[in-house]
C-alpha cells in the first residue's frame, strides 16, 4: 500500500526535509507564521489541551539576550537566522481546557488540579505540538532548525515565567548556502516496530 500524499509533499516534509545550520536573509513574515499556525493548530493532543506556547524573537536586543543562552555550536546560527521562535510548555494549559474541551469540561479540575501530573501532560503534548511545528515550517516551504543545546533556565527566566517550561529554539526561514550536514542514518522498520 502506497501513500496517500503526493511524493512531493513527502519530500518536501520529510524525505528531502533536514535541520537547517545556514539561512538567507529573507525575512520570515507574520503572514507565513499565521499560515502555519493555522495548519499545526489542528495535530491532536491530550483533551485538546494544546500546551504548546511560541515566542518569537524578532527585536536584536531581544535576539542577543537569547543567544547568550545558546550552547556555543548554536550562537551564531541563531544570530543570523530570520526568525527565531522560542517553544515551550504552558504549565497551566488547564485553564483553557472547558474552552478546549467542552466535552467533557470537568477534565481540568478532575485529572489536572495538581501542578506535577499538568507538567507532565504539557511537556509530553507540547514536545508533540513541536513536532508538528516544524513539518508546518517546511509546509510552508521554510526550514526549520530545532535545537536543544541551550541553557533552559536561563532562556525561562529570560523570556518566560514559572508557569512556562522551555523545550527547544527553533531557527526559522529560507535554507541558506551549505545548509544541510549529510543525512544521517536511520533505523530499519524491523529494527522499531515490533508485533505483539
Amino acid at each position: 500500500m502506497s501513500l496517500v500524499l503526493d511524493p512531493a509533499a513527502q519530500d518536501l516534509l520529510f524525505r528531502e526535509a533536514r535541520t537547517a545550520n545556514t539561512f538567507t536573509d529573507e525575512p520570515v513574515t507574520e503572514e507565513q507564521l499565521q499560515a502555519i499556525y493555522d495548519l499545526v493548530k489542528y495535530g491532536p493532543t491530550a483533551f485538546n489541551q494544546t500546551p504548546l506556547r511560541i515566542t518569537l524573537v524578532r527585536s536584536p536586543e531581544a535576539r542577543e539576550r537569547l543567544v547568550k543562552h545558546m550552547s556555543e555550536g548554536n550562537q551564531a546560527k541563531t544570530a543570523a537566522a530570520p526568525l527565531v521562535a522560542i517553544l515551550s510548555a504552558d504549565n497551566e494549559f488547564h485553564e483553557e481546557l472547558p474552552a478546549l474541551f467542552p466535552a467533557f469540561p470537568q477534565a481540568k479540575d478532575l485529572f489536572f488540579a495538581e501542578r506535577p501530573v499538568r507538567e507532565g501532560s504539557a511537556a509530553m503534548n507540547a514536545a508533540l505540538q513541536a513536532g508538528y511545528f516544524i513539518v508546518g515550517v517546511r509546509a510552508a516551504g521554510l526550514a526549520a532548525g530545532p535545537m536543544t543545546g541551550l541553557d533552559f533556565e536561563g532562556i525561562r527566566k529570560e523570556f518566560l515565567d514559572d508557569d512556562h517550561t522551555p523545550l527547544m529554539v527553533v531557527n526559522i526561514g529560507r535554507p541558506g548556502p551549505d545548509a544541510w550536514y549529510p543525512r544521517s542514518p536511520r533505523l530499519a522498520y524491523e529494527d522499531v516496530v515490533t508485533t505483539v
